[in-house]
């Protein structure tokens, strides 16, 4: 980096309950990047809507440097926060956005502090990258927004992350781009930091009750399993899944129990049940209608599966949620 250059200028934006692993994966990797390098490529500050401490999903607070309407001489704005999180003065928070857009800032967030910028209305119908345990209810709340399962989205003007790691990863780039190869590697070593992945590679997402990613189970159930994902709203028959990958029924049942140690059909009910239980958890959505958006004809038999599943009703689920966030956004754990 010639020495004229100035430092790339990170904001990070946090709101009540925001995970602190998202901070961290920022800060540390460009901090270490000028250490390694011998100068100040990087600059970061932390930014929140008010000027108090900002409490973190494990209970840590961190005072911001600077509130949002305050901030300037930035690069890039990263939101990160609880699916639930909101701007209290949405109006007041997107002027000051709108002045740093005007300036070049560049916005864009880290795992579910993607709901809180899709619901500045900043995002326009840009693809984003959401985490994919947050889709099922990211689409419900913003449907004009295409869901990309990259661990990175860069559209639109938009820089998207899905979770933590990524944006580690995402660091790295930043670090490539201004420093060089070689001072990324040395700083992804520092950290242990297994490999660095493109923005176009794909979410790892788990098989459920397997210990396994989905990548790692045998093609034609990962193949299956991607079926069902593409039938919640309107179930489909075993059969016909069967017939899809190539094999018989009895088949796909017998590779599903040695793959997962599940039936086709309890994997699919619990598929179904972890979607509900996304839109139970990060929506308003009326139970009643969540029952049908993951194809249940009758509320009933929705009522019991969940109960079966969870040891817990919706409402109640729904609730008890809601006891434990912090300062009106979730803090129970995730990415």
């Amino acid at each position: 980096m010639n020495q004229t250059t100035l430092p790339f200028t990170l904001g990070i934006l946090l709101f009540p309950g925001f995970p602190m692993a998202c901070l961290t994966s920022c800060i540390e990797p460009l901090r270490a990047a000028n250490e390694i390098s011998g100068q100040e490529a990087f600059r970061w500050t932390v930014l929140a809507e008010g000027g108090g401490p900002v409490a973190s999903s494990a209970g840590v607070s961190f005072a911001p440097d600077h509130p949002l309407a305050e901030a300037e001489g930035l690069d890039l704005i990263l939101f990160t926060a609880s699916p639930n999180a909101r701007f209290d003065n949405r109006a007041r928070a997107n002027a000051a956005l709108q002045r740093l857009r005007r300036g070049g800032v560049q916005l864009g967030a880290i795992s579910a502090g993607v709901f809180a910028l899709a619901d500045t209305g900043l995002t326009g119908d840009a693809p984003l990258s959401v985490h994919w345990c947050y889709e099922a209810a990211f689409q419900s709340a913003f449907p004009e927004n295409p869901v990309r399962d990259t661990v990175i989205c860069e559209e639109g003007g938009l820089t998207t992350i899905s979770g933590a790691s990524a944006a580690f990863d995402h660091m790295l780039t930043l670090i490539e781009q201004r420093l060089g190869g070689d001072v990324m590697a040395e700083v992804a070593c520092w950290f242990q930091h297994p490999f660095i992945r493109s923005a176009a590679t794909a979410q790892k997402t788990p098989a459920h009750s397997t210990g396994k990613s989905l990548d790692l189970l045998p093609k034609p159930v990962a193949r299956a399993i991607r079926h069902f994902a593409e039938h919640i709203e309107s179930p489909v028959q075993i059969s016909e899944v069967a017939e899809v990958v190539g094999l018989s029924t009895r088949s796909l049942e017998r590779s599903f129990k040695e793959a997962t140690g599940q039936s086709p059909l309890k994997y699919y009910r619990k598929m179904r049940m972890n979607q509900a239980r996304q839109l139970v958890l990060y929506t308003n959505t009326p139970v009643t209608e969540v029952a049908y958006m993951v194809g249940y004809d009758t509320p009933g038999t929705f009522l019991r599966h969940y109960r079966e599943t969870f040891g817990i009703t919706p409402i109640s689920d729904r609730r008890a949620k809601n006891s434990l966030r912090v300062k009106d956004s979730d803090a129970l754990p995730y990415d």
